[in-house]
């Protein structure tokens, strides 16, 4: 199994330049397969989520051709089956999208229940209640989720949480749908109204992405088009938080300064200086990191992907800090770990109390999720002498050319095998 093996307590400087969004990328492949023609998709990144729904569509029947690294041709004309049951297509959250876009296609689906980091419940539920509205069956059986429908029609569909996954998926079967459909409480993270856009540009009919209400006017055909993925909203606020965490200078480019805001403010508020300008910002991290308090929220508020990265800076912070996570009930699993370098942390349900010490030394950790992984990466950053972390694949699943990029801003971290 590889891992890193990190020689921290070094400052970092220079510039970083974010990839394209994976979140947003997942939700565009299996769009993908809505139409015969070419799909072009641009700026993806190289990273593991993203291979895996590839290989989804190839089991579908698609063509897909790798143009570049960060680029993709996809053409579904020959995309006739409904089924996914290989295993490690279960092993990531993101393929039950291919259960919205296949009921489009096809009226039909079976894919394999979904999997991903192990980090709270994230039912399904509001996805299968989208799906019966517009006209479907749609049920869990024997580890799959199952739809098939006559015809699709135009439904009111009102979501009980903010939820990503049910705001794209309903998306995803509604646009082909007869009639119109209009989804109140929906999620209005960046990736959600860059998906819509992309579905707009493959001749859907989306207005709304980005407000509480999304309204689909069904469309008899999408075409092709060729598309750019937005820049990650958490890379960029993964490094911003480095920056922070290590009393570094690090400016990010690449991104939309708008979908960090949340965490701009939050790394104002502790001290460090944000610079912003038309599609990078810089952090000059500060020499006193401050206490603060968080809570997670749905965009805009602050990012749950970003909480276990504040939550390591913080653990280096002068004074008592709070974080309340009100999105997964299961994403302090990294608490542990960053204990054994020295951070003081308790848990009280759905908080963690946080109370800064002056140092973290290096030790053996192990990554328990995606973006618990890269917050272990950074705290190792800032630790005194050399850490392992065991379990890296959790992070490669998000982040591409981690290691190199932190390299190129001094970090000494080394990728090893075994």
């Amino acid at each position: 199994m590889a891992k890193y093996v990190i020689n921290g307590g070094k400052k970092l400087s220079g510039e970083v330049k974010i990839s394209g969004a994976k979140n947003a990328t997942v939700g565009s492949l299996a769009a993908s397969i809505l139409t015969e023609e070419d799909v072009i998709i641009e700026n993806i990144p190289d990273v593991w989520d993203i291979n895996v729904m590839l290989d989804a569509i190839k089991v579908l029947g698609a063509d897909v051709q790798r143009i570049d690294r960060n680029t993709v041709k996809i053409n579904a004309k020959n995309a006739n089956l409904t089924e996914l049951s290989d295993f490690n297509l279960g092993k990531m959250r993101a393929t039950y999208y291919f259960v919205g876009a296949l009921l489009a296609r096809h009226h039909k689906s079976k894919v394999i229940f979904p999997g991903g980091c192990n980090i709270g419940a994230r039912p399904i539920n509001l996805h299968l209640k989208g799906f019966t509205a517009l006209g479907a069956k749609a049920y869990e059986e024997n580890g799959f989720i199952i739809t098939e429908a006559d015809n699709l029609k135009g439904a009111n569909i009102y979501l009980d949480i903010e939820s990503v996954g049910a705001t794209v998926n309903i998306m995803l079967a509604a646009v082909l749908s007869n009639g119109v459909t209009t989804i109140e409480n929906v999620a209005k993270e960046p990736h959600v109204v860059d998906i819509a856009n992309f579905l707009n540009s493959m001749g859907a009919n989306i207005k709304g992405a980005g407000t509480d209400v999304i309204r689909i006017k069904g469309v008899k055909k999408l075409h092709g088009t060729t598309y750019s993925v937005i820049p990650d909203q958490i890379e960029a606020g993964t490094y911003m938080a480095l920056a922070a965490i290590t009393k570094s200078d690090i400016t990010i480019k690449n991104i939309i300064p708008k979908h960090l805001e949340s965490i701009s403010a939050k790394l104002i508020d502790i001290g460090n200086q944000v610079i912003v300008y038309d599609e990078a910002l810089r952090v000059i991290g500060s020499d006193v990191i401050l206490p603060t308090n968080i809570k997670t929220m749905p965009y805009p508020g602050f990012p749950t992907d970003m909480q276990p990265q504040l939550a390591c800076t913080l653990t280096l912070a002068n004074g008592k800090s709070k974080i309340e996570e009100s999105i997964f009930e299961n994403r302090f699993k990294y608490v542990e770990e960053i204990k054994k370098m020295g951070a003081i942390i308790s848990i009280d349900n759905t908080t963690i109390i946080i109370e800064g010490v002056k140092n973290l030394d290096g030790r053996k950790v192990v990554a328990t999720d995606l973006r618990a992984g890269a917050a272990l990466v950074l705290a190792c950053l800032a630790a005194n002498g050399v850490s392992e972390i065991d379990k890296i694949e959790y992070v490669e699943r998000g982040y591409e050319d981690f290691v190199n990029k932190l390299k190129n801003l001094g970090a000494d971290i080394e990728r090893k095998e075994g």
